[in-house]
């Protein structure tokens, strides 16, 4: 398989941009009152898991050459999208409590890192799925369960992020971490895999350039949506300030 050198570059940039929508969104879900806390953090799920994460991996998957024509299945290909934002929701409403009030138990951040990792592999390993290829596709068991245990850790990490990191700087950095992790996972699982091509087949009809520009419209048109939503509601900073700059009126008020 051959990889080149700007398309790794291109996916991390897309795990990148996905993590710091999604940690920003999460940073408002903190504050955010019962009505909206869900829908923030649905927001981050497909900010992290859709575009962060799935939208990374078929970034990568596109620029990779098989040494063949590729086709993907559609259905499957869909599937493991949904397979990826489902895992992040999952693991974001497991550790939601994560930190609030003083409750720094291990073992909601655990669990939410166990079932996202999990899931992010299961999101990986069906887009491979997808794959149509004149070849026999084998994977290493051993590499295959590094890949596994590396989302688990870098799922973990993610979702600690989106408990404690605020502020934007704090999250370019926790973004930079996340994409490296993300990443990771995607090549170690590449590298597990083993292709014996079957010259004497039919040639498969590639529909890898519908696919790529499927992406680029559909991640463009969700980023340019979370942007915006971003920049409609406060920040946790500026939620402190009004709050702070509410109750000394409010104190005034009494006073007078």
């Amino acid at each position: 398989m051959e990889m080149g050198t700007l398309t790794p570059l291109a996916a991390y940039a897309v795990a990148c941009l996905g993590s710091v929508l999604g940690l920003l969104s999460a940073e408002r879900a903190r504050h955010a009152n019962r009505t909206t806390r869900n829908w923030w953090i649905a927001v981050a799920a497909v900010s992290i898991g859709g575009l962060g994460i799935w939208g990374m991996h078929f970034t990568a998957m596109l620029g990779t050459w098989m040494g063949a024509n590729v086709s993907y299945d559609i259905p499957i290909t869909l599937l493991s999208m949904l397979v990826a934002i489902v895992v992040v929701a999952a693991g974001l409403f497991l550790v939601r409590r994560y930190g609030i009030n003083g409750d720094t138990r291990f073992w909601p951040l655990a669990a939410g890192g166990l079932v996202t990792g999990l899931g992010v592999a299961a999101m990986h390993y069906t887009g491979m799925a997808a794959i149509v290829i004149n070849a026999d596709v084998s994977y290493n068991p051993g590499i295959v369960a590094l890949s596994v245990v590396i989302a688990v850790v870098a799922s973990t990490v993610a979702l600690w992020f989106t408990r404690k990191v605020s502020g934007f700087a704090a999250v370019i950095g926790a973004a930079l971490v996340m994409g490296v992790a993300v990443t990771g996972m995607h090549y170690t699982g590449m590298y597990a895999m083993s292709m014996a091509h079957d010259h004497s087949a039919s040639i498969v009809v590639g529909n890898s350039q519908e696919l790529i520009t499927s992406l680029i419209i559909g991640g463009a048109g969700v980023s340019v949506v979370i942007i915006f939503l971003l920049a409609l509601t406060s920040s946790d900073e500026e939620s402190r300030e009004e709050a702070e700059l509410l109750d000394r009126v409010m104190r005034r008020t009494s006073q007078g």
